[in-house]
């Protein structure tokens, strides 16, 4: 008997999940790297038929293991994806069996030299978006392409002829009457394929301009919502007798009678997987089945029970686990039931590798078909993104290719081809050296083709996935992610959330209203349009902060100097007047765009790079005023400094809903604006191809805007420092000379520091001189006091954990004090480290010339040290404080960023507030909580490490808002339950949101910023934006 528990939690090894220690599973070769070294002594030939019905002869050294023979056809292959591929072959009983990849062949197969192994797929993905390479996807296409010609992927009339007509296109291109008759003559693809013809014939017209690639994606994205997908039946008896069919995939097992699914059990609900002798045992856990606790089902052998246990085993850590289970030691002296346990990276893992690598174009033959693809593999994985009828805000959009940005634009390329003889000992598929550079202008003719035919094409009609979901077996299936969520940090939980994260607030939005109302283009182009869109609407209303709210504020107070206030508003108002003249024109241009106007032509207005030209020519008639922003921040704070009437008039201003975020990161918004501008024209003209009618204008508005950027990109620089000194001035106790020519932030967390009492919860402020300790008073300000400083000039630093016992400790010696600190994480101990050394080595450079210790405001004494001051002592100081300044006795903003990583117990540098600057976007969002039931539609705004919530664009102030660090962004598991595209979730602990975006453009864009906010950067990434920044 053997038996296996089911674990649901992947093994804690962070550090070798892909490198760190070696793994006897398949390796995955890169491009050019030679096979592993293979046992010595005789070679045999052994017999491998491929996925495209070809032979290929293999010598093998006879004592070879499976993996090796798995190993040597992938590397000539040259397939990156290589773990969901296997091999089987026919055993002595005539039965089809896998090939064990760590036991010899020869000890599993009785006459290698006379067996025929089989080179197919083994795991079956729920999501084909998930395989990363064209190579791989047409593997995919070729496995399915036999599955359906045999009968073993049942499916009804519709589906089979639909699927059929894929194939079709991808093996002869656009139909041809008579080509169309000649190749369907001869080659069968269904089993009642005379019955289907003219269903195939007619959806074979639809598809016209569609290349393979895009073929071989449509076919695994109506493949992979069929019941059979992917199943391979093992006859088995219930208790009872009944003659049943049982089969495993990626949710679990499942239970078919005939081709008819009458049961399933998900992975979740079971605990244990057993057999004994011919019974195969299934045990749940306890709450998810209490009436019955094991399920039994009689097989047709102890061979047959054995095989169908270990692909269960093998589907569910491949799919289930993060990383390889770690095999039981084998015992001393007795054995009980099988050691088998699965070998080879999960599909986390694959992914993990796939993404973490950059793989050069490649190109292979489609031996069945008349054209030719590169093979390109995207720079970022693919997020697991699924492209069904069931996105929120469009139901019914073409899926016109492979769902990242990247393999959108390296797509296939069809060009006619002779059709060869194959050889008895040939490579299928084999890579040709020869590359394609009319790439893009063909994806183009091609676009355009489909445009004209999807009026009359089944396959791009809003229905026609729904004609393909249904197998014989009734309803469609439903859509399940994979992608597994990534646990929280465990980071300290603070409390952060505002009502609208605790309470349904908002009108709930019907999904099937909202996609029968909303139509939108499938070009990537109008979702990047519609970007800037979105985001002019946000930096809209930030003007409006300044030129109507703050405007007001000050002429109901007059607390401003004159010349001030004309310096600031005189540079305002003109922009606040071109941006609205701006976003009517996209907003106009989108209607055109999505035909909600009375234009006849759309062609002409499917393009956003002519108006941004237009538009951004005449912005540079105005960077005069963008100039002048530096010297608007540095007189704004020179009078605040002056005018207590002012400094109450900003501090009350600033508390006040319409104003988000701090007053001086308004005055910085046109500046930033000019980056954004940049990143979008950058975006579309690399998915453009230069012989698009928009790529000039963008080109050309680049240009523009890019000259913009350099004039002012240096006074960004200072601007932007200048600004985080200014918030750290006013959130900082017990300091008057922060504020001095030469210093530049650079980090600012909580770190816990070791003094007589203990370790001691402090927020540290590392600047290029000096770093400083404080803690937190129990003010209603919520300020923090200084307690002490060392300057860097001199300093070392060393790592500390063994000689403090104390996790991710390391010790700062000064050259007057040396104290002791430890990070939450290993991650935060590095990044600390990290900075402070560069830090230091700066300082050295210096001399330490520029070094000036803080000195304490008028009335606050001397900075005492930590472990002078008792807690009860640190409070009364700061309440005496507190009297000393109106704007600490004003109440603070929970969500500041230095507040946020005091709760989380984490850190921010100046290379996260640069990159959090560049990465802002906002639209609409629907949200859902962890327990509830239905989605609310809202418009979302992220910026400053923040999400800010709003019912609408339109209004004024935010609802709600939800900092993000701490958070992890991940797509949703399948214990969510989600089945919905496009969808990205968030957790913190317990604190779980789910949010979905409109397309997968805008998917991938908010998962693209939220990680930034989520996930630190490098120091080397603020250098080169400081030294080279490539505008």
């Amino acid at each position: 008997m053997a038996d296996i528990e089911l674990t649901h939690q992947p093994l804690q090894s962070p550090g070798a999940r892909l490198g760190g220690q070696e793994t006897t599973g398949i390796s995955t070769l890169e491009p050019g790297l030679k096979p592993p070294n293979s046992p010595s002594g005789k070679l045999i030939p052994i017999k491998v038929q491929m996925l495209d019905d070809t032979q290929e002869v293999h010598e093998v050294p006879l004592k070879a293991s499976g993996k090796h023979l798995l190993d040597l056809i992938c590397h000539n292959l040259n397939l990156i994806e290589s773990d969901y591929f296997a091999l089987e072959f026919m055993d002595h009983h005539k039965v089809m069996v896998w090939l064990d990849l760590l036991k010899p062949i020869v000890k599993q197969v009785r006459r290698p030299r006379h067996i025929v192994m089989r080179f197919v797929v083994k795991f079956f993905p729920p999501d084909h978006s998930q395989l990363q390479e064209e190579l791989t996807r047409y593997l995919f296409a070729l496995q399915i392409k036999q599955d359906l010609a045999s009968g073993r992927m049942t499916c009804n009339d519709t589906s089979a002829a639909l699927l059929a007509s894929h194939i079709i296109q991808s093996e002869i291109g656009d139909f041809d009457e008579a080509v169309f008759s000649e190749h369907l003559s001869k080659h069968k693809y269904v089993p009642q394929q005379e019955a289907l013809e003219e269903k195939i014939k007619e959806l074979h017209r639809g598809h016209v301009g569609q290349t393979p690639a895009t073929s071989d994606y449509q076919l695994l994205e109506i493949a992979r919502k069929l019941e059979m997908y992917g199943i391979r039946q093992h006859r088995a008896k219930d208790r009872e007798g009944t003659k049943i069919n049982l089969s495993v995939s990626h949710t679990g097992i499942i239970v078919f009678q005939g081709n008819n699914k009458i049961n399933s059990f998900n992975w979740a609900k079971v605990r244990k997987l057993s057999f004994k002798r011919k019974r195969f045992l299934i045990k749940f856990r306890p709450e998810m089945n209490s009436c019955q606790d094991t399920l039994e089902f009689t097989m047709a052998s102890r061979d047959s029970c054995k095989a169908f246990w270990k692909i269960c085993v093998e589907y569910h850590a491949f799919f289930r686990l993060f990383e390889e289970p770690k095999p039981k030691p084998k015992p001393i002296l007795f054995t009980r039931g099988s050691s088998f346990r699965f070998s080879g990276r999960t599909q986390k893992q694959l992914l993990d590798y796939v993404k973490e690598g950059g793989y050069k174009k490649t190109q292979f033959e489609r031996k069945h078909s008349k054209m030719r693809s590169i093979r390109s593999l995207p720079d970022h994985q693919s997020l697991g993104l699924k492209q069904n009828d069931g996105f929120p805000f469009g139901k019914g959009l073409p899926s016109t290719g492979p769902p990242t940005p990247n393999e959108r634009k390296d797509a296939a390329v069809t060009r006619p081809t002779e059709e060869k003889p194959v050889e008895s000992k040939s490579r299928s598929p084999s890579r040709s050296p020869k590359t394609d550079g009319q790439e893009e202008a063909a994806r183009e003719k091609a676009r355009g083709q489909r445009e004209q035919h999807n009026a009359v094409s089944p396959a791009y009609s809003p229905h026609a996935s729904d004609l393909s979901l249904n197998s014989q077996a009734g309803p469609g299936l439903l859509n399940l992610s994979l992608s597994p969520s990534l646990s929280p940090d465990g980071k300290s939980h603070s409390p952060l959330i505002t009502p609208l994260l605790t309470d349904a607030t908002c009108v709930k939005t019907d999904d099937e209203e909202e996609m029968r109302r909303k139509r939108f283009p499938a070009d990537k182009a109008y979702f990047i349009a519609k970007e800037v869109s979105t985001t002019e609407r946000t930096y809209l209303k930030d003007l409006e902060v300044i030129t109507t709210s703050f405007q007001s504020a000050l002429a109901r107070d007059d607390a401003m100097p004159e010349q001030l206030k004309n310096l600031m508003f005189s540079n305002f108002d003109p922009l606040y007047k071109f941006h609205t003249g701006f976003l009517r024109e996209v907003e106009q241009r989108l209607a055109l765009w999505e035909g909600r106007s009375n234009a006849h032509v759309k062609g002409d207005y499917q393009r956003i790079g002519d108006v941004m030209l237009k538009n951004l020519h005449s912005m540079k008639q105005l960077t005069v005023h963008l100039q002048k922003h530096s010297e608007i921040l540095v007189e704004l704070e020179k009078a605040i400094r002056n005018s207590r009437k002012l400094e109450v008039t900003c501090r009350e201003f600033e508390q006040q809903k319409v104003c988000y975020l701090p007053l001086n990161v308004f005055l910085l918004r046109p500046l930033h604006r000019l980056m954004h501008y940049k990143q979008i024209l950058e975006r579309l003209c690399k998915h453009y191809p230069p012989s698009h009618v928009d790529f000039r204008d963008s080109r050309a508005a680049l240009a523009e805007v890019a000259e913009m950027a350099a004039q002012l990109h240096g006074t960004m620089i200072k601007m932007e420092n200048f600004q985080k000194l200014v918030e750290l001035k006013r959130d900082l106790i017990g300091i008057d000379n922060l504020m001095i020519p030469g210093r530049e932030f650079i980090r600012l967390g909580c770190l816990s520091k070791l003094s007589a009492k203990g370790l001691q919860q402090r927020m540290f402020f590392l600047f290029n001189d000096i770093l400083v300790y404080t803690s937190r008073g129990l003010t209603a300000s919520n300020q923090f006091k200084v307690h002490g400083q060392v300057t860097l000039y001199g300093m070392t630093i060393e790592e500390s954990e063994e000689e403090w016992s104390v996790p991710h400790c390391f010790t700062l010696n000064g050259q007057h004090q040396t104290i002791i600190v430890a990070a939450s994480a290993r991650v935060e101990m590095d990044k600390w480290i990290e900075d402070l050394q560069m830090a230091v080595d700066l300082s050295q450079q210096c001399n330490g010339l520029n070094s000036e210790l803080l000195t304490p405001s008028p009335g606050e004494g001397t900075n005492k040290s930590t472990d002078e001051t008792s807690v009860e002592q640190e409070s009364e100081d700061d309440l005496s404080a507190s009297r000393t300044s109106l704007e600490r006795q004003s109440p603070h903003r929970g969500n500041t960023t230095m507040h946020v990583c005091w709760h989380r117990n984490t850190s921010v540098s100046m290379v996260d507030y640069s990159i959090a600057v560049e990465n802002q976007l906002s639209g609409n969002l629907l949200r859902k909580f962890k327990n509830s039931n239905g989605w609310q539609k809202l418009w979302v705004v992220f910026t400053n490490f923040c999400l800010f919530f709003y019912k609408s664009h339109q209004d004024s102030h935010p609802l709600a808002s939800l900092p993000l660090l701490g958070y992890s962004v991940t797509t949703p598991a399948e214990s969510d339950s989600i089945h919905k595209d496009y969808v990205f979730k968030l957790q913190f602990k317990s604190h779980v949101y789910f949010f979905r975006a409109e397309s997968e453009y805008t998917f991938e864009r908010w998962m693209e910023v939220i990680r930034s906010a989520t996930s630190s950067a490098t120091r080397t990434r603020l250098l080169s934006r400081k030294e080279s920044h490539a505008y």
